[in-house]
């Protein structure tokens, strides 16, 4: 068992317990899944550029991620209904955890000029969005090999009711948000 799941199941059920006064054990927040996201809009002119996308975020998650594809033709960006545009990948259990301790304790300390992320991105059922610039964060990533700087999305799904419960849980589990 990884150390956050671990201090999560010892001391962070307690503590969302006393502060929320739950009836039952399984009212309590709990992480669901992870999602991270790449889109990869210059693989419309080169489908190579998708490739190092995915092997970068297999990298990083410790899985083979999705290809994803347009849903939509757009004649402005010359993109037509199901081209490979992007890949995602959603983690759950075991590797969740592992990711989740990765971004908190070293790939978001390593943004420059980082003053805690954004305590504003929860879309109102305790559900958090980040959004992260470079693929560079992560250690995994090898510096020279990097052919393009490139962003991705995080979402980190909860099962708590509202933001104000998984914000806490966030926190307890270390996300560092801004004051």
């Amino acid at each position: 068992m990884n150390r956050l799941q671990e201090a999560y199941q010892t001391s962070i059920r307690k503590e969302l317990a006393n502060k929320f006064n739950y009836k039952s054990s399984m009212e309590i927040p709990k992480l669901e899944k992870i999602v991270i996201n790449m889109g990869v809009g210059d693989a419309v002119a080169n489908a190579k550029v998708l490739d190092d996308a995915v092997d970068e975020l297999t990298q990083i998650a410790g899985q083979k991620p999705v290809v994803t594809k347009a849903k939509k033709s757009i004649a402005n960006f010359k993109l037509r209904e199901g081209m490979p545009i992007g890949c995602k990948v959603t983690l759950r259990g075991e590797r969740m955890y592992e990711f989740l301790d990765k971004l908190v304790s070293i790939a978001l300390p390593r943004v420059r000029d980082f003053r805690g992320v954004n305590g504003n991105a929860f879309d109102g059922r305790g559900n958090y969005t980040l959004g992260v610039k470079e693929q560079l964060i992560f250690p995994e990533i090898n510096f020279d090999k990097v052919k393009k700087i490139r962003g991705m999305d995080i979402v980190i799904v909860t099962t708590a009711k509202s933001d104000e419960e998984g914000r806490t849980l966030l926190q307890l589990l270390g996300m560092p948000f801004r004051k």
